[in-house]
């Protein structure tokens, strides 16, 4: 079942989400998204998941795994909220998840029901878009959202235009 999106009602405003992650994509997702919720008066929300460890079993070495990889979460969204503000001038919500990327990004979706939009964008490599859209389009997805897919050779401008 679809829970319903609040984002028109009153008291909510639209929000994009895009995913802050290590690929080169994630920026082109986070400039589109931004530009867009700039332009419609909405909210963007920045999302970062933690992939699980594998040391489960070592107490001491998840902990400072898990230290580590919060510190890299907050650094990397930082930067990307840093990024927005100053060549948009809004301030993005910023989320902290730990999971399979697939799994959070639905959960988040559902927690948060005035996500009307999830922006990806599309790597350039020839093993395909990336990791984050092939895994997403490869499970039929569900979501109860419009997924919009940034192509990977559209420049700044392109993007600012196209927003």
């Amino acid at each position: 079942m679809v829970s319903k999106r609040l984002s028109r009602e009153a008291g909510h405003r639209r929000k994009f989400l895009a995913i802050v992650d290590d690929t080169p994509e994630s920026e082109r997702a986070v400039a589109y998204a931004s530009r867009r919720a700039e332009r419609t008066g909405g909210v963007l929300v920045l999302l970062f998941v933690i992939e699980p460890t594998d040391f489960q079993q070592w107490f001491g070495v998840e902990k400072i795994m898990r230290e580590e990889a919060s510190a890299t979460a907050n650094a990397a969204l930082d930067t990307a909220a840093r990024q927005v503000r100053e060549s948009v001038g809004i301030e993005p919500e910023l989320v902290v998840r730990e999971g399979d990327p697939a799994e959070e990004i639905h959960r988040l979706i559902e927690d948060d029901q005035d996500i009307a939009i999830l922006v990806l964008a599309a790597g350039t490599s020839k093993e395909g878009p990336g990791p984050l859209v092939s895994s997403i389009a490869g499970k039929g997805s569900g979501f109860a959202i419009p997924v919009t897919v940034v192509p990977p050779n559209l420049s700044d401008e392109d993007i600012e235009s196209l927003a």
